[in-house]
């Protein structure tokens, strides 16, 4: 095998060749600025990857700074050469699945992650025991002892992570539109999503359908392949594509996703197929990521039309990467709720900076994600913000989890419920659980 990389689709010589090594990425990078390294940047991992397209073998060392990268695409977004740094990470990590042997430990980490999350029905199964550990506080007792942190600190982070969970909220297959309909649109429900913020999935119907469209649930759904196409397990990721292209009728208007890393995933899966011989599966992917949408993008495209209740709230707004970096979508969630009567949106500081969830980071690199989630914490806590709000279950757990650590919990709620409670006319003091 020549250099680290084999044939099959490695990093693009034509990509790399777009970095001018300019720089401009260096102050929106979590890993260097956190420390200072030339090869935990993103020009300096680039610089890797030209290596090991030049021949230099993969090292242990090499996979490390490719590993520490939390694939938030900051970078992609601060570029003046517009570098796809998000393609030749995809590309790059996809091979270190391939040639890179981990630790047994690590190995462990990894499938343990990969056999739970993007299966709703196991996650189900998990969710009755956790909810009794967290009634009787068995979960604050383990935590207590440290002895997850010091002997299995990938499973702490998992426990530490799991939202506070109430009774399941079930959404219908089909939920008609109220008044005139004014598209048709399905719902991808997701994993995490469904089984631990099931009641986001439920306002964004509900959202939806009040503002004049009939949404489709698709029953039997299962994981997009979002957790599995950015962290380079590219056979697993095209095997949930398929299965979710073939669940989805896409006689609709759009797909509508509430999940950041979804909609990312979603909207790639061209990109997925394109080093595959199959034309036909590569064409059908494409058309189908077109026809994805974000919650938000689908209430702005159609104008709102549902009257909204005042919330007197302050709220700041949480860019999820995955929908500002990589999708580009920023002004359509703050143009939403600011639509709403009462609300006082506020922005956070150094918002393009990850808050450190980025899929399962902060399950494989707990302390890095740590400090990363306390400085997102700290500069929320800075805006004086009664709520947060953000449109991504992993930033939802981890922001949570980091300012209950800084000892000063907010509350914090989907975009799609605030819009849901204001539709609906409930009191504010609901969005903040009081």
């Amino acid at each position: 095998m020549p250099g680290a990389f084999d044939t099959h689709n490695p990093p693009s010589q034509e990509l790399i060749a777009d970095c001018v090594h300019c720089g401009f990425c260096l102050p929106t990078c979590p890993t260097y600025q956190l420390w200072g390294e030339e090869m935990d940047s993103p020009r300096g991992r680039i610089h890797l990857m030209q290596a090991g397209l030049e021949g230099s073998p993969m090292t242990d060392q090499m996979v490390e700074h490719f590993d520490a990268c939390l694939g938030c695409m900051a970078c992609v977004t601060a570029c003046p050469s517009g570098v796809q740094y998000d393609r030749l990470l995809e590309q790059t990590r996809a091979q270190v699945e391939r040639h890179h042997e981990r630790s047994k430990s690590e190995k462990a980490l990894r499938a343990t992650i990969f056999n739970l999350f993007p299966y709703p029905g196991r996650l189900r199964k998990l969710r009755g025991p956790l909810r009794l550990s967290q009634r009787l506080r068995l979960d604050r007792a383990l935590r207590r002892t440290g002895l997850l942190d010091r002997f299995l600190p990938g499973l702490a982070a998992m426990e530490r992570l799991t939202p506070s969970l109430g009774r399941p909220e079930q959404v219908p297959d089909q939920v008609p539109a109220v008044g005139e309909q004014r598209a048709v649109v399905s719902m991808l429900t997701g994993c995490v999503q469904d089984v631990f913020f099931s009641g986001v999935n439920a306002a964004t119907a509900r959202v939806l359908a009040a503002e004049g469209c009939r949404v489709v649930i698709p029953p039997g759904q299962g994981c997009c392949g979002a957790l599995s196409s950015h962290s380079g397990r590219e056979p697993e990721a095209q095997r949930f594509a398929r299965s979710t292209m073939a669940t989805f009728d896409t006689a609709v208007d759009a797909i509508v996703t509430n999940a950041a890393g979804c909609g990312s995933a979603m909207k790639d899966y061209g990109e997925l197929f394109s080093g595959e011989n199959d034309q036909t599966t590569t064409d059908s992917a494409t058309s189908f990521a077109g026809r994805v949408r974000d919650l938000s993008e689908v209430l702005v495209e159609l104008g709102t039309v549902a009257e909204r209740h005042p919330l007197p709230i302050r709220i700041a707004y949480h860019d999820a990467c995955h929908l500002g970096h990589a999708q580009g979508v920023r002004s359509q969630p703050r143009q939403l709720l600011r639509e709403i009567p009462g609300v006082e949106l506020v922005e956070i500081a150094d918002a393009a900076i990850c808050c450190g969830s980025a899929g399962v980071y902060n399950i494989l690199h707990p302390q890095t994600a740590a400090e990363l989630g306390e400085a997102k914490a700290r500069n929320i806590l800075a805006t004086g913000a009664d709520l947060i709000v953000t449109a991504n279950p992993g930033c939802l757990m981890q922001i949570a989890t980091a300012l209950e650590r800084l000892g000063t919990p907010i509350p914090m709620a989907h975009t799609a419920v605030v819009l849901d409670a204001s539709i609906r006319g409930l009191p504010v003091e609901e969005l903040l659980g009081s």
